[in-house]
């Protein structure tokens, strides 16, 4: 339930809205806006009679929100969010924001590399993973915190925010130490305990959709983390498993347009892990980017021959810097632009 405030409702009728819907056995969440104050009612998964409030003095109307996601949904905030994950980082305004790097962080030289080739080319985050979830024990699980002084380090170079993944509570503190903002892996999208965990955090979130996940099980997922105070999430499209082994993942397209219908989050795209074929990832990038994208995560490498995780979907830094060219002819055409690196600036750890 969404109550409306009159255009000229005082601070008392705004705090008397707020004690009813406490008196109701719910929280509510008052938020400002340009020209009249809405009140979110939080605390339900079913529908609540408004009547109680309907008539009270500054009320305009009282909506229903049918969702069963609240705070994530349109009928919650008609305007899009904008999630800044560092000064001069945004997403979801007008500018579309390109986060770059390999799938893990491997070494110093490797990282830093990644991360001066992907700011020339005008990337505005950087990617790596200190800790990988991987589907065979054997395989490589990422440097740990040593790969987390090392992303540190590659922003005090760059500039570069950072972005990376917590696989557990205890982990997403360590990487809120590191970095700007913490990413949620699809393997974890319904790891309820994680996101709450992060929802309490003063730090951005990135959601990946889980490999079998629906849209509403995505914006529920999300809802989470802003139900436990946190409003700086970012949304992002993978893929999911299909039945055709052609190709990683079958890239759902139709997921960018259909969330920004259906939700103010921003949401980017993934087609490195949506197609898992490096030489189909520029072609899924720009469709991204023209499906209305507000962002773009691409896993770029210097030598993504030698990588130690999905070399085969990597970009080499030549092919990134290309597709970067071609990605800002095509949100010119629709009315936005890439969002440019800002200048060198001193590492923001904590």
């Amino acid at each position: 339930m969404l109550v409306v405030m009159q255009s000229g409702a005082t601070p008392e009728q705004i705090e008397a809205v707020c004690d009813a819907i406490r008196a109701m056995g719910f929280q509510p969440v008052a938020m400002p806006g340009a020209q009249r104050t809405a009140v979110g009612l939080i605390g339900n998964d079913r529908p609540v009679d408004g009547s109680p409030v309907a008539g009270m003095p500054g009320v305009a109307e009282v909506i229903r929100v049918s969702q069963p996601f609240k705070q994530v949904s349109r009928e919650w905030r008609a305007e899009n969010t904008v999630v800044e994950i560092a000064p001069g980082v945004a997403f979801g305004g007008r500018n579309v924001a390109v986060i770059a790097g390999p799938c893990s962080v491997e070494s110093e030289a490797q990282i830093i590399a990644s991360a001066h080739a992907v700011r020339d080319a005008g990337a505005v985050a950087l990617r790596g993973g200190a800790f990988k979830p991987r589907s065979s024990p054997y395989s490589f699980q990422g440097m740990g915190k040593r790969g987390l002084e090392l992303l540190a380090k590659a922003r005090d170079e760059t500039g570069l925010a950072i972005v990376t993944e917590a696989m557990d509570e205890e982990g997403a503190n360590l990487v809120a130490e590191y970095a700007d903002c913490i990413q949620i892996g699809a393997r974890n999208m319904q790891n309820f305990s994680l996101l709450k965990a992060v929802g309490r955090m003063d730090k951005p979130v990135l959601l990946k959709r889980g490999m079998a996940a629906t849209i509403q099980e995505l914006l529920l997922a999300a809802e989470y983390v802003l139900a436990e105070g946190n409003t700086r999430v970012i949304l992002c499209e993978r893929g999911v498993r299909g039945f055709d082994p052609a190709t990683r993942n079958i890239f759902d397209l139709s997921a960018i347009p259909l969330v920004h219908k259906l939700s103010h989050l921003p949401i980017i795209a993934d087609p490195s892990h949506g197609v898992g074929l490096r030489e189909h990832v520029p072609s899924m990038a720009r469709a991204s980017i023209a499906a209305g994208a507000d962002g773009l995560i691409l896993e770029v490498h210097p030598n993504p021959d030698r990588a130690l995780s999905d070399g085969a979907q990597t970009l080499h830094t030549e092919q990134f810097a290309r597709l970067m060219h071609e990605l800002s002819t095509i949100a010119t055409a629709i009315g936005r632009e890439m969002a440019h690196p800002a200048g060198t600036v001193a590492g923001r750890a904590g």
